[in-house]
């Protein structure tokens, strides 16, 4: 290969903000088709479709008592107790969230926007016999008063085997937004 202009810009040089992580992606190296790999689709498309419903109390039974759900603004950040984030919420705060989208005391629950998410690129970073790691795309669609918002993210969701498929839960939900450290709008509902 010849040193040519082209060849002598570093790479990425033309691209602006954050076009890949730094940090070390996992990949288990299993098959989609892999039934535990199945399962953990099946929960986290389960949980899109009950957030897109608004039917926050049985979504909030499928995670563990001990799962964090965390929306964190440094996409690079895992260390999530000692940095800021938008959400970073365990058991309790989960359940306090879902009282004030349910129980019509926050503005954003009576005005609550309509949603549509989509997920995609499912990729397992960890498997193992009682517990697999995916990552995933997600495209959230919000419709209120006329306007639509977009929201896009990388997912990253722990999901813990039980003894069937009905008894699997999330031990922890990660949404890490493409424009997290830019300013967001805010959003009356969960990602």
């Amino acid at each position: 290969m010849t040193d040519s202009p082209a060849s002598a810009v570093k790479p990425g040089a033309w691209l602006t903000g954050r076009s890949t992580y730094k940090r070390p992606l996992a990949y288990a190296e299993v098959s989609a088709g892999d039934p535990r790999i199945a399962r953990a689709i099946n929960l986290v498309s389960y949980e899109a479709e009950l957030l897109d419903r608004k039917e926050y109390h049985a979504w909030q039974e499928l995670y563990t008592s001990d799962a964090h759900y965390v929306v964190p603004i440094d996409p690079e950040v895992e260390d999530f107790e000692n940095h800021l984030n938008m959400i970073y919420d365990d058991d309790k705060m989960r359940r306090l969230r879902v009282v004030r989208l349910t129980e019509g005391f926050a503005i954003a629950a009576v005005d609550a926007a309509n949603t549509v998410r989509t997920l995609g690129r499912f990729v397992p970073a960890e498997v193992g016999d009682d517990e697999v790691t995916v990552r995933a795309a997600q495209i959230l669609v919000a419709y209120k008063r006329g306007d639509y918002h977009i929201w896009a993210a990388d997912l990253e969701v722990v999901v813990r085997f039980g003894e069937n498929p009905p008894d699997d839960r999330i031990a922890k939900k990660v949404i890490r937004l493409v424009d997290s450290q830019a300013s967001t709008p805010a959003a009356g509902f969960l990602l």
